[in-house]
Order: C-alpha cells, then sequence, then structure tokens
C-alpha cells in the first residue's frame, strides 16, 4: 500500500522487517516497553468493577457482564481501533498524539488552532497518567503482601513506605539511562504474561460457565440491571484497557508488524484467559471478589508471583517514563514548551534520553499521590480520566487523517470515528463521575499542562510578532551597510535568529555597540520539519544574500535532538566552511517586560516570562562550544 505521507493508508510494518529472527526479536522487545501498562491492569480492574456493581460482585450476571465489557473493550478499544486503524496512520514510522497532530497539520488545507489545542490535552493527559501508572501499579503490587502466606495482615502499615522505596529508587537510576537494563523487559515482561494466562487457565475450569461471557449481551444485561451505576462501573472497566495507547506510541521503536504480533500471539490471549479465569474463581468462590487476582495464586507459586508482579509493574513504569521523556522532547521541538535539558543517556539507541526536570516532577507528582490516596483502590478512581481523555483525542485527531490525508469521504470517517468515539466518550464520561473522589488529580495536572503549553506558544508568537515589527529587514540592512561601510573584524561570526528575514537582534547591537561587521556572517536559524527524522542529506540549506551575509537553515525532526557544529560541519559539501574555533556565535538575550496591552492577560505575560528564565541555555540546547558564545541583551514589552 501507499506510503503514509503520501497519503495513502499504509500496511506496511514501519522498520520494513521480514518474520524472522529480527522480526520476533522486535516482538519480544516490544512485550517489555509497549505493553508493561496494559498487562498490569489485571492486578487491580476485575476487584474494581465487581466492587461498584449493585451486588458488590456476588451475583453471576455482575460477573459475567464484567467479564463481557472487558472483553469487548480489549476488541473494540485495543485490537479495532488502535491495532487494526490508527497504527496505519504513522508520522514517517512514529507514533503518538503528537506525531499524529503534527500529520494532521501537513494535509489539513490551512493550519488549524484546534488542532494544535487537541494534541496539547493530548500531551497533557499523557503526563497525568505518567504520574498515576507508577503509583498505581507498584502499589497494587506491592498490596499483594498483605495475603503473602506468613506475614499476615500486620505487614499493612509498611505497604505505602516499600512502595515508595521501590517508585523514589526507579525515579533516581533513570539518570544512568536503562539501555543496558532495557534488554531484560522483554523476556519478564513475557513471562509475567504467560504467568497470567496460566493463573487464569487452572481457575477456568472452577466454573467453565465463564466462557458464556463471550457473548457481549451478558455486558449489555449487567449495565442494564444496574442502571447508572452501570455507567460508573464501565470507569472500572475501562482499567482493564489503560496502556492501549502505547501501542501508537511506542511504534516508532518496534515498528507495526511486531507489536501487532505480539498483541495477537501473547498479549490478548493471556489477558483474556487470565480475566476469565478470575470470573470463574469468583463465580465459584464469591469471597475471592475483593482480591480475584492474588486469590488465584497458588500458595506455593505465591511470593515467586508476587515477586514477578513486582518487576513488571517498575516495568510498565519505566515504560511511561520513558515516554514522558520522549513526548517532552517532541513539545519542545514543535514549539510547545520551552527549551528544555534533554541529556542523551546512550550513544547508540536514539530514544534514550533524561529530561531532569521531568522527572523530577513525576517523581514528586507521585510520592504526593501515594500520599493523598493510601491505597490502589484509591488511586484507581483517578487512574481513568486520564488515559480516556487521551484515547478521546487521538480518535479525535485520527478524523483528520482519514479525510484529509486517506481522502475517504466525509460519511466513512464520521462513521467510523463516531463509533470509536462514542466508546471513548462512555468511558470518559463514566470516569468524570469520579471526579469527588480523585479523578480531578489528572485533570488539574492535564489542566495546568494545557495551560502552559498555551502560554508559550502566544507568548512566543506574540515575541515574534514585536520583534519583527522593531527589526530592520535584512535586505535593508545591506543597503545601509554599502552606503556606511562599518570596521571589519577578522573570521566568521554566526547569528543566531528565529526569523532569518530580518536583521538579528546581536547583529545589530554588534554594529551599534561595536562598531563592526566581521568578513563571513552567517545567520543561522534552527527549523523543526512536522516528521519525526530528517535525513543528513537535507539537515542544511545555504543560500547568499550578498557578500557579507548568508543565511543557513538547519533542519531537524520532531524526535531529533539539535547540534549546531556537527550540522555545520555538513556545510562543507555546500562549499561553507567553518574553524570552529575561529568562529563567534551571537544570541541575542531577550528581557521581557509584562504589559496589559499585550494580547494577554498579566499573569499569563507573568507566566510567560518565568517559562523564558527558566528555559535551557540555548548555548547547552544547541550543543555550541561555550567559549565561543557572545551573548547580546534586548530589552522587549510583551
Amino acid at each position: 500500500m501507499a506510503d503514509a505521507a503520501n497519503g495513502g493508508a499504509p500496511d506496511s510494518d514501519a522498520h520494513g522487517q521480514s518474520h524472522g529472527e529480527g522480526f520476533w526479536a522486535l516482538a519480544l522487545g516490544s512485550v517489555g516497553v509497549v505493553f508493561g501498562d496494559i498487562g498490569t491492569s489485571p492486578l487491580y480492574a476485575m476487584r474494581e468493577a465487581l466492587a461498584h456493581s449493585r451486588s458488590g460482585g456476588t451475583a453471576e450476571l455482575a460477573v459475567l457482564g464484567v467479564v463481557s465489557l472487558i472483553t469487548w473493550a480489549l476488541i473494540i478499544v485495543v485490537t479495532l481501533k488502535y491495532v487494526v486503524f490508527i497504527m496505519r496512520a504513522d508520522n514517517k514510522g512514529e507514533g503518538g498524539t503528537l506525531a499524529l497532530m503534527a500529520l494532521g497539520q501537513r494535509f489539513l488545507p490551512r493550519r488549524s488552532g484546534w488542532l494544535i489545542f487537541l494534541g496539547m490535552i493530548g500531551a497533557a493527559l499523557f503526563y497525568a497518567d505518567g504520574v498515576l501508572t507508577p503509583a498505581v501499579s507498584v502499589l497494587s503490587a506491592v498490596e499483594g503482601l498483605k495475603e503473602a502466606p506468613g506475614l499476615g495482615r500486620g505487614v499493612g502499615p509498611f505497604v505505602l513506605p516499600i512502595s515508595a522505596v521501590i517508585l523514589v529508587a526507579l525515579f533516581l537510576v533513570q539518570s544512568r539511562g536503562t539501555a543496558s537494563m532495557a534488554r531484560y523487559f522483554g523476556p519478564v515482561t513475557a513471562l509475567w504474561f504467560l504467568v497470567l494466562a496460566g493463573l487464569g487457565a487452572i481457575h477456568v475450569s472452577d466454573d467453565p460457565s465463564i466462557l458464556r461471557a463471550l457473548s457481549p449481551h451478558y455486558g449489555a444485561l449487567f449495565l442494564i440491571d444496574n442502571g447508572l451505576l452501570g455507567f460508573i462501573i464501565l470507569g472500572s472497566v475501562f482499567l482493564a484497557v489503560t496502556g492501549a495507547e502505547a501501542l501508537y506510541a511506542d511504534m516508532g521503536h518496534f515498528g507495526k508488524g511486531p507489536i501487532r504480533a505480539a498483541w495477537a500471539v501473547l498479549i490478548l490471549p493471556s489477558l483474556l484467559i487470565n480475566y476469565y479465569g478470575q470470573g470463574a474463581l469468583v463465580l465459584s468462590h464469591p469471597g475471592a471478589r475483593f482480591n480475584p487476582f492474588f486469590d488465584m495464586i497458588p500458595e506455593v507459586a505465591y511470593w515467586p508471583v508476587l515477586i514477578l508482579a513486582t518487576l513488571a509493574t517498575i516495568i510498565a513504569s519505566q515504560a511511561v517514563i520513558t515516554g514522558a521523556f520522549s513526548i517532552t522532547q517532541q513539545a519542545v521541538q514543535l514549539g510547545l514548551l520551552p527549551r528544555i535539558d534533554i541529556r542523551r543517556t546512550s550513544e547508540t539507541q536514539a530514544g534514550q534520553i533524561f529530561v531532569p526536570q521531568i522527572n523530577v516532577f513525576l517523581m514528586v507528582g507521585v510520592l504526593v499521590l501515594l500520599a493523598i490516596f493510601q491505597t490502589s483502590s484509591n488511586l484507581a478512581a483517578a487512574y481513568g480520566v486520564a488515559v480516556t481523555g487521551a484515547l478521546l483525542v487521538d480518535t479525535l485527531l485520527f478524523f483528520v487523517i482519514l479525510r484529509f490525508m486517506w481522502k475517504r469521504p466525509l460519511w466513512q470517517a464520521l462513521g467510523l470515528v463516531g463509533l470509536f468515539g462514542l466508546v471513548d466518550a462512555a468511558f470518559f464520561t463514566s470516569n468524570l463521575l469520579k471526579i469527588p473522589h480523585g479523578a480531578w488529580v489528572p485533570l488539574a495536572i492535564g489542566g495546568g499542562i494545557v495551560v502552559i503549553m498555551w502560554t508559550w506558544r502566544r507568548g512566543a508568537q506574540i515575541l515574534t510578532d514585536k520583534t519583527r515589527r522593531d527589526s530592520v529587514p535584512l535586505p535593508e540592512l545591506t543597503e545601509i551597510l554599502a552606503a556606511r561601510e562599518p570596521h571589519r573584524a577578522p573570521g566568521t561570526a554566526i547569528f543566531l535568529t528565529s526569523d532569518v528575514g530580518v536583521a538579528p537582534v546581536a547583529l545589530m547591537h554588534n554594529l551599534k555597540h561595536n562598531k563592526v561587521l566581521h568578513e563571513k556572517n552567517v545567520i543561522l536559524t534552527v527549523e523543526y520539519a512536522e516528521t519525526p527524522r530528517v535525513p543528513e542529506s537535507e539537515r542544511v540549506t545555504i543560500e547568499d544574500v550578498n557578500n557579507d551575509f548568508k543565511t543557513l537553515h538547519v533542519h531537524y525532526g520532531f524526535m531529533e535532538s539539535p547540534n549546531i557544529p556537527k550540522a555545520l560541519s555538513l556545510c562543507r559539501k555546500q562549499g561553507l566552511k567553518f574553524d570552529i574555533m575561529a568562529t563567534s556565535f551571537f544570541l541575542g538575550r531577550r528581557s521581557i517586560v509584562p504589559s496589559a496591552q499585550s494580547g494577554m492577560p498579566l499573569w499569563q505575560d507573568k507566566l510567560f516570562i518565568f517559562l523564558m528564565k527558566n528555559a535551557a541555555n540555548p548555548t547547552d540546547f544547541f550543543k555550541i562550544p561555550p567559549g565561543r558564545v557572545v551573548e547580546m541583551g534586548a530589552q522587549v514589552t510583551v
């Protein structure tokens, strides 16, 4: 089929892997990174859904209904929506909400603010999910200590501190990178899924009539029987599909084929068998409804399974943390966040990055949630709304792909998106009913991040417009210099700017105060494409303005980290040579003053100024040698 970038509806693997050894190695790797979150859902999803039913999980219809709803949620939301359809909409092999937003921008007839706003919401909810997932996953596993043979209930007070220690240790090792440990994630998580399937298979025989739950009518009967309560239960049922968005978000690391194969061959069968095993156990022993997963485990295997469950939740948390780092890099490149210190932790793996500020934000958020909610049941009430919101955003963005990229008729696009949107909206609305019980947390986190992103984008646009109005166009400056020749300094000067059409602030200050112009002057701008990566052959574009000036455009994708010295070395092939130690880099540092007439409220002006002051130093961000940098300041009112 045609490639996505050319307007087709692709169905080929982004990595072009054949179904050989490399393909299955990628599939095994995806099990640890992509499916860790959804793989820990059996620890609490069934328990929470049964607890919210009218009978408390004792009625046969409650058990059959919950298992039926979980079954069809996995089929519709994960298998049909993501595996079959949305994974076909890749942005040069990459997936995720921001990649989908960038892809939609390329194919819309004109730029749309609502598309960018949807991308902001999706990214913000992902951050909220990044705070909640480690807390609820690790805590739900450590709570298994309460049922552990030989310990008794006296271990209860230690569950929270143990969970906190595990999570703090996880965040502290992030700066060292996970490349050395990542090779074990796949095998450990694959073993976890095999254990899930094994535990489920053992208990399905407790009451084989649980297989009736394959029929969707039991789910419908259960919802009708519970009335409005049934709508609330949907929020707990959705816990079984948290992590579904990871199939798409992590597509670039493994390719579509390996992820689809892992889902069809191992993940989906293991999850279904486990949930049916839990259902059969509760049908035969109603007392197991309070903690069906841990009641499934034979006493002789309890400790190994508990340790494996804890490892699985740590790996799931690691995947979410890594995803938060990745989405931060994308957001910075797409202009949704200010420059942030992004460090590479591996010389060989492109995706191995560490973002100190985000790591601290997530760690503090996780510890605050543990202190507030105390138990995984309380946290589960807050968990679903972030994920359901993110899934709904993906569905709305997918409409743009169907209509404008794949050129489907309006009725087809509305029909398919309407089906998925109806399911997503039902889950999202049901989770909103939990706002008094904790669902306000991800909404507050997400809302705060959206405000930050919108303020940064709007403020940057106002600043650019004002700078352009107050600046001298570059062609006009060349005429002025021709009429009045300045003193010439030997060497090359590179002026960094976001707008090559006007004379950079640093250049104007150099002429005004130092009254010199270098022999060679390059106006350099870094531009980010709406694709994940830019080929080396397209990295730099050079244009001659006149004998004094050249403009240099350096292009990066939203998944790449800029490195100006490395990019300059590519200029040799186009006839522009640089001696990095004989070149001066001039940066304009703007001091922002708030103004009530800027187009933003005063509080937003102050927020934008705060973000500007705390943005990463451009010298470090662009990897420029500090000893070659000259900064010149200017005061700007916004």
